[in-house]
């Protein structure tokens, strides 16, 4: 019983590892062809320049 138990939580963490890594690799192709596109609707994208502009707005 206890080797039954050990390897069904074997099986399943594996499945979740697996499914874990395609969601990281549709992410990464969805955020890549929206960049291709230039479909992205980012409004807080941070340039090094403005990214010090926000942490001097942020030490006032």
């Amino acid at each position: 019983m206890n080797d039954y138990r050990k390897k069904r939580k074997s099986s399943t963490s594996l499945w979740v590892a697996i499914g874990a890594i395609i969601l990281i690799v549709l992410l990464i192709v969805w955020l890549t062809m929206a960049d291709f596109w230039h479909d992205t609707d980012v409004a807080a994208f941070l340039t090094p320049a403005g990214f010090s502009q926000a942490l001097s707005f942020l030490t006032l």
